[in-house]
């Protein structure tokens, strides 16, 4: 019997992750996400899985990010019995990022239903928070590289990925063969995470492309947020800032703290963090020092450094204030979430600045502000863009070209196969091409939904 590895989400495109494992009659899903961005992509959400939720053995996640944890609500809903095997960081994260996620499905549903804005009546929310909570006490967490078996015979080991708190890769050992999921990989010169370690040798690696046509400028994010900050308060304008709440909501309140600290912006820039998802989680990084570089003071700065916004009462309050003030919001492609409030109320004037801070989904509102679009679509209104666009190419989480390439390298020895996953596809074919001709390793990107061997 071989082992097989069907590509169900996460193949050609960056999100929806989902990588089926099957040796002979067993079955592990390694993780378990959403598709976002374009709406033929998000209505993949609403497809069946080939597969039935009642004949998965067992989920293993990478990160608790949606694009790979955000589907677990609907497995669970509609069968799905089984553990989800997390370090203890995704297990804290998925926590407060699923209740969320199910949260804003019904306010998004809610409001096409109050606008009749929908096809469908009424719209339905994918899954709701109670499905997300319900699916919670599923969840089992484990140390990194510490081996455990989620199917009898079927060995697991997470290695730090050093993308978010508790990102891993993943080493699969079953039916004599050794297969690597790299997960989300983040950079060797994050600004508060630690490194990627160093992958195992595996006979198969499914590596990740979201960067894989790029390289990151030799800049940092103080370097890129320094100045762009010193004209916001010249002026005396408002920053929108939409945000990832796990990571880049982090990365940013210490960016700040330090410009403060330097006296490259003023210390008394109001700077405010309105998203109750994006507080809790600050809170996490005293809760798991040693795996990113912030000592315990520095952990505690984070909530510190911004006025912390948790109330819609205390959000809405923000439109009453005036510049210079900063306000970094969720969510990070501004697909929704309170920020999209603040775009909208800012974007029209010139004073005022929106800055990206990460890979943004084509098809994403996100996406449009930062290719350049002057109107965008947000609560069924057309916003003009006059704000100044400040993209930081820094802030990214995830590894460039080179860096993936160098983290390949240093697996010592070629595997036999390399898949290229959770890429675009210009970015998924521009690695594979360097993996073929640099590396010179078998490497394909796959289809969705098509199954290889592993």
């Amino acid at each position: 019997m071989t082992v097989n590895i069907s590509f169900l989400g996460g193949a050609s495109t960056v999100t929806g992750s989902k990588f089926l494992v099957r040796y002979k009659e067993r079955k592990l899903l390694v993780d378990c996400g959403l598709f976002q961005g374009y709406k033929q992509l998000r209505l993949r959400n609403w497809q069946p899985l080939p597969v039935a939720p009642t004949e998965i053995d067992a989920v293993v996640l990478t990160h608790a990010h949606l694009d790979h944890s955000g589907y677990l609500p609907l497995l669970a809903r509609d069968g799905y019995r089984g553990a989800v095997h997390t370090t203890s960081g995704t297990r804290d994260l998925c926590a407060i990022l699923l209740p969320d996620s199910g949260h804003l499905q019904e306010e998004d549903a809610a409001f096409l239903n109050r606008h009749h804005l929908s096809e469908h009546t009424p719209a339905l929310p994918l899954y709701t928070r109670l499905d997300a909570q319900h699916c919670l006490p599923q969840l089992r967490a484990h140390a990194f590289h510490q081996s455990f078996e989620p199917i009898p015979g079927w060995r697991v080991r997470f290695t730090p990925a050093g993308h978010i708190l508790g990102a891993a890769s993943v080493l699969l050992e079953v039916g004599g063969r050794r297969i690597l999921f790299s997960g989300d990989l983040g950079r060797p010169d994050d600004l508060i995470m630690n490194p990627p370690e160093a992958p195992p040798q595996a006979d198969t690696v499914l590596v990740e492309s979201t960067y894989g046509d790029r390289e990151h400028p030799p800049t940092d994010v103080l370097q890129e947020l320094g100045p762009a900050l010193q004209r916001l308060a010249a002026r005396g304008g408002v920053a929108v800032v939409p945000v990832f709440a796990v990571g880049r909501a982090q990365t940013l309140l210490h960016a700040i703290h330090l410009l403060k600290a330097q006296k490259v912006i003023p210390a008394s820039l109001p700077v405010f963090l309105d998203s109750p998802m994006a507080v809790s989680t600050t809170g996490l990084f005293e809760r798991h020092l040693g795996e990113h570089r912030l000592n315990l003071r520095q952990s505690q700065a984070l909530s510190r450094e911004a006025t912390m916004v948790q109330t819609t009462d205390e959000s809405k309050a923000l439109a009453r204030r005036h510049g210079p003030m900063v306000i970094l919001s969720a969510s990070g492609m501004a697909t929704g979430g309170r920020v999209l409030h603040h775009l909208a109320l800012y974007a029209g004037e010139r004073h005022n600045m929106i800055i990206i801070t990460g890979h943004q989904a084509p098809g994403t509102r996100g996406a449009r502000i930062a290719n350049g679009e002057k109107r965008i679509r947000i609560f069924a209104q057309e916003v003009d863009i006059r704000a100044e666009v400040v993209t930081l190419n820094s802030a990214s989480a995830h590894s460039d070209a080179n860096q993936t390439l160098a983290w390949l390298r240093s697996m010592g020895r070629a595997p036999q196969q390399v898949y290229v996953v959770h890429g675009e596809p210009g970015a998924a074919d521009a690695l594979r091409e360097r993996i073929a001709h640099e590396l010179h390793w078998r490497v394909a990107v796959p289809e969705h939904n098509s199954t290889c061997p592993a």
